[in-house]
């Protein structure tokens, strides 16, 4: 019998019979429970055509957005906290007011807030990305902690980064104001001050900044530093 079992199915093994029953076997396994044909199984999306369609839907550019924001907000402050304080000194200089409840009211109702607006706009157009690009190209160049690199940092922010900010906020201020004739005579007359003035400001905070803040939070240290900075700054540039 055993003989006859193993020499009756040498039909089994013919290559073109074994074909058509394991297309018969994949064709059952490919019908659902209705008897309907099913598709061919889909293959997942692989990673890169993900990855792909997640970057056509997103920026063009590498935007430091949460940067730019900050930058805007923090710089809009300094120039709001530099025109109530301008305008309070001006209510001392004409002596005490007979009606000492509209001091809140004017200080509101005269607010520039077009001024406002230049000042957020330099800050996340231009002050935020540009700074944030900076710090980061400093910190390619020179990745060691050492008093060295602190120092060639400080040095290269001052002589590099402070003279681009100076004559890009004048400009900025100037070209808003419809005044761009009158940018040499304000660089002039006010920017080489304003950028002296600021050596004894910002090496201090600059050395604070590149020994002590992480490379994330710089823009958001320079800008809050900048508040005060702003009392002067605003002034200059609107005189």
């Amino acid at each position: 019998m055993k003989a006859i079992g193993s020499g009756g199915e040498w039909w089994w093994n013919l290559p073109s019979l074994r074909r058509n029953n394991e297309s018969r076997r994949r064709g059952r396994r490919n019908q659902d429970a209705r008897g309907r044909r099913r598709g061919p199984p889909r293959e997942p999306l692989s990673s890169s055509s993900s990855d792909s369609a997640g970057q056509s839907r997103g920026w063009p550019l590498d935007f430091p957005f949460q940067q730019a924001v900050t930058a805007a907000c923090l710089t809009l402050t300094g120039d709001t906290i530099a025109q109530v304080h301008r305008r309070i000194v001006d209510r001392r200089s004409r002596g005490p007011e007979p009606d000492s409840k509209a001091i809140i009211p004017d200080l509101l109702m005269n607010h520039d807030w077009l001024r406002g607006l230049r000042i957020a706009s330099y800050g996340f157009l231009l002050y935020g990305p540009g700074s944030y690009a900076w710090y980061q190209f400093l910190d390619r160049c020179m990745p060691q902690p050492t008093l060295a690199t602190l120092s060639a940092k400080v040095l290269l922010n001052q002589i590099v980064l402070g003279p681009c900010v100076i004559s890009v906020i004048f400009a900025w201020n100037n070209l808003w104001l419809g005044k761009l004739s009158e940018l040499p005579s304000k660089y002039q007359n006010d920017a080489l001050p304003t950028l002296l003035d600021g050596f004894k400001f910002w090496i201090p905070v600059s050395i604070v900044n590149f020994g002590m803040i992480p490379l994330p939070a710089r823009v958001a240290f320079m800008s809050s530093c900048s508040i005060f900075w702003n009392f002067y700054l605003s002034t200059t540039m609107n005189k």
